[in-house]
């Protein structure tokens, strides 16, 4: 027989972060590291490595729990900040990462390897002009590739076109041929920059103008509800309707007219959502409706929402079929994630929701006992439905009274405007949500 020593696991002493190791031990992840995000990030990095080590162990993560454990180790150690800092960034949680990354930016002396790290994970979390911050208190050290492309990348996303523009002049051809498309994307972002100016204010609220500076997509429709409390033409929870699916192919409409742009053909993807929407389309842009084909050119692409075209059982090999632009061809997207952006980047989008529910799908409505209950999807055939869509009444209603006007006029000047900088490039992912700020709904 023989003692042994019980050794107690440590745990966090922060009161914020033993509440979140607390959670793990109910076995609940996700609500552990919310409640380290809530804590804050002036925490105590190797107590934050502690909780995270441990939910990465939990969730399978091998290599975040060995960084966490190296940091918890040795927080004052540069390495050791900037493993953890990358496997957060790796692992998708890049909001853990920067404070570990600060912090090993500032014990490395600066190291541009960190300050890559770092910006990529500001970038990830949208905080483009913290980015922007970082890479200026080290200018005088950066390459231009990735370094200053990366300042001018975030000054667009920040709105500081000034600094943007300034950047960009002294960027240098690259020599490895791998940034040259970077570097094309970059020229045509500020030559959509330099055409929404023309277009528009291009401020802080210029929804509009600036997701077509960063995508080249042209907004449609702007949300007559909560632009002063934070929403600025965006909207959270959508309860579609025929009457605003209309909306957006007028706005379709409108846009192919003023750019001079003539399609042949709608194409149909082959979700129901898309089909519907792609039968309306057809009606209302009096042209005929085929199945969707690659390399078909002089077409419009109408697709529900492109999200729900990635879940279709083709999906994942119809958005690659998409990503690369034929000639002619637009891809117009009636509801687009903001929160969540689609694999492309459609060239038009109707309106920016964090989530929605198509008219036909299964909505919210009030029951017999007052209460809220989810109805029944509409199962008609799709072109009765479609009919429905073509024979709503247009008219926007008038929302709060907070938005600012959007009227046909105005969007059609607009569309004018930016003719010259339509349909270029390709269909990039945009994770932004760029310089106008926006509030989130869980």
């Amino acid at each position: 027989m023989f003692s042994r020593r019980n050794r107690r696991t440590p745990r966090p002493t922060s009161p914020a972060l033993l509440a979140a190791w607390e959670t793990l031990d109910a076995g609940d992840v996700p609500g552990a590291l919310r409640q380290v995000r809530a804590a804050g990030e002036e925490q105590p990095l190797a107590e934050v490595a502690l909780v995270v080590g441990r939910a990465a162990g939990a969730a399978g993560f091998a290599d975040l729990a060995d960084a966490a454990a190296a940091l918890t180790a040795a927080p004052e150690e540069a390495r050791a900040l900037y493993d953890f800092g990358y496997a957060c960034v790796e692992r998708g949680v890049p909001d853990l990462a920067i404070p570990a990354l600060r912090e090993a930016l500032r014990r490395s002396g600066g190291a541009l390897p960190v300050l890559r790290e770092l910006v990529s994970a500001y970038e990830d979390e949208g905080r483009h002009r913290e980015a922007v911050t970082e890479l200026v208190r080290h200018e005088g050290r950066l390459a231009d590739w990735p370094d200053r492309y990366l300042l001018v990348y975030n000054a667009v996303l920040a709105g500081d076109l000034e600094l943007a523009r300034r950047q960009h002049a002294l960027l240098s051809a690259p020599e490895d041929a791998q940034w040259q498309p970077a570097r094309d994307r970059q020229d045509r972002m500020l030559a959509r920059a330099a055409d929404a100016e023309r277009a528009g204010r291009l401020d802080a609220a210029d929804l509009r103008g600036w997701q077509y500076v960063m995508g080249g997509t042209v907004l449609g429709t702007l949300s007559p509800y909560g632009f002063d409390e934070g929403m600025n033409g965006r909207y959270a929870w959508v309860q579609d309707t025929p009457e605003q699916c209309l909306r957006g192919l007028l706005r379709l409409r409108s846009l192919l007219a003023a750019t001079g742009v003539r399609p042949r053909s709608v194409s149909l993807l082959p979700d129901r959502d898309s089909r519907i929407l792609g039968l309306a389309a057809a009606e209302v842009l009096c042209l005929p409706a085929e199945p969707f084909a690659p390399g078909r050119t002089d077409t419009v692409v109408v697709a529900y929402d492109l999200d729900g075209l990635a879940a279709h059982d083709d999906g994942p090999e119809l958005i690659g079929e998409l990503f690369e632009r034929v000639p002619g061809q637009v891809l117009h997207a009636h509801a687009c994630c903001w929160t969540d952006p689609p694999a492309i980047t459609p060239d038009s989008a109707a309106l920016l929701h964090q989530s929605v529910v198509a008219p036909w799908g299964e909505q919210l409505r009030q029951g017999a006992d007052g209460g809220i209950e989810r109805g029944p999807a509409d199962d008609r055939p799709e072109a009765e439905i479609a009919a429905g869509i073509t024979g709503a009444d247009p008219s926007a209603g008038p929302g709060d009274g907070d938005g600012p006007a959007d009227g046909d006029a105005a969007f059609a000047a607009f569309a004018t405007a930016v003719a010259g900088t339509w349909l270029r490039g390709d269909r990039a992912r945009v994770r932004s949500a760029g310089p106008v700020p926006g509030s989130r709904f869980a």
